[in-house]
């Protein structure tokens, strides 16, 4: 004898909230989905073809449950007549508004918040997608969207941007797959990698190209900090700070005087701004000391360097300012600079130079670990840096750039 699940009243299941699937009864099949993110839908567990399916009837918001008890007797008095149910029209009296994809991963997105280290990672995640997806897919309904679509939006850019479109891939394949399990649709996902696109996309690591930071060499930095204490500007500011510092520019473009404890000689950067999400401080060089006390207090603005216009400084300036220079270097190759000099002049530890560029040195364990950030065996170091850009070497960067260009074949 077959079991028939008990038959629910409308009141009790309004109570069903816990994540799970609850049989209602009413309708063999007939189950009520409740997913972790407290989504609520119908689902219909039928056998079609001799595999079992699951047919998503809506979300409990939008149908109630006579009428899903309803759909799901249709669809079994179908499989009865030898009839596919898939797809099955629905039924006049029930609106349905279509969702777009844009829809399904602002839902998404928001659902993840709280999981997501900082704001900077929600503003990248959805940067992505309306710069490359949404013209694309952003109105087609996720359950419309096939792999010819994700193909359309990762193509153009699979080789150039490899990076970009491989966590493009990965975002739209999260969107999908969220709108599935919500809605309760099978199959796959058409933005998945494993036996789907890696069918058709040639591998991330075969394209992609490794783009280093060009850094300066070793002997042409503190000719380059010369140049750059005669040259007038926030940009010349903050590029001095930057390379004193061995931080990431876009820590220094976004510092702040309420991080800056200049009795203490330390900048404290908290973690939301840092890439590992993990607040990091700076001890300061008396190099570093004396730029920041010379700097102005600008009214209206609690950032140390800012713009002209008052907000932050634009991540090109200091890029700028070397490019005007003729020079292929960027700012954030100073940190490649910093470290090579670290290594090749002086005996400080790897594990207190890695933690002075903010890497995080071992494996998790390792780091959970350690409770000290070897603040004070790292201004040692900071103050050696500085005082070696001070030093009295004399090559010139601008014609050992000059230099290398022409000696280029």
């Amino acid at each position: 004898m077959p079991k028939f699940a008990k038959e629910l009243t409308a009141a009790a299941v309004a109570k069903l909230r816990e994540p799970g699937r609850y049989p209602v009864g009413g309708a063999a099949g007939l189950q009520l989905r409740v997913t972790e993110a407290g989504t609520r839908l119908w689902v219909h567990r039928i056998m079609v073809d001799g595999k079992r399916r699951d047919i998503g009837l809506g979300r409990f918001e939008d149908v109630t449950l006579s009428e899903a008890r309803e759909l799901a007797r249709d669809k079994n008095r179908m499989v009865r007549l030898g009839v596919n149910p898939i797809p099955l029209p629905e039924p006049k009296s029930i609106v349905v508004v279509a969702r777009k994809f844009r829809d399904d991963a602002t839902e998404y997105v928001e659902s993840k918040r709280d999981g997501w280290r900082n704001e900077k990672h929600k503003a990248q995640w959805t940067a992505t997608l309306e710069t490359y997806a949404y013209p694309l897919i952003g109105d087609k309904a996720c359950g419309e969207i096939g792999v010819d679509d994700v193909l359309q939006v990762l193509k153009p850019i699979w080789s150039t941007k490899t990076e970009t479109a491989t966590r493009l891939r990965g975002r739209i394949e999260s969107v999908l797959g969220y709108a599935a399990v919500r809605d309760g649709r099978d199959g796959i996902n058409p933005a998945g990698w494993r036996g789907v696109l890696d069918k058709i996309l040639p591998s991330p690591d075969k394209v992609r190209k490794r783009r280093h930071h060009p850094a300066m060499p070793i002997p042409l930095a503190p000719s380059f900090m010369r140049e750059l204490e005669g040259i007038a500007g926030m940009s010349a500011l903050a590029l001095r700070f930057t390379i004193l510092t061995a931080a990431r520019s876009g820590e220094v473009r976004g510092a702040t005087w309420d991080e800056v404890d200049l009795d203490a000689g330390v900048w404290t950067v908290p973690g939301e701004r840092m890439k590992a999400g993990v607040t990091h401080r700076v001890p300061f060089s008396r190099q570093a000391l004396a730029l920041l006390k010379g700097m102005p207090r600008i009214a209206g603005t609690d950032l140390v360097f800012p713009s002209p216009r008052g907000g932050q400084l634009a991540d090109m300036a200091m890029t700028a300012l070397m490019r005007r220079k003729d020079l292929e270097y960027v700012p954030h190759g100073f940190r490649s600079t910093f470290r090579d000099w670290a290594g090749d002049h002086t005996e400080y530890p790897r594990d207190v130079v890695e933690t002075a560029l903010a890497h995080t040195v071992g494996n998790q364990t390792e780091a959970a670990y350690r409770r000290s950030d070897a603040l004070e065996r790292r201004r040692p170091l900071m103050q050696d840096w500085a005082d070696y850009l001070d030093s009295s070497h004399h090559a010139d960067p601008v014609a050992s750039a000059a230099d290398q260009t022409a000696a280029k074949p």
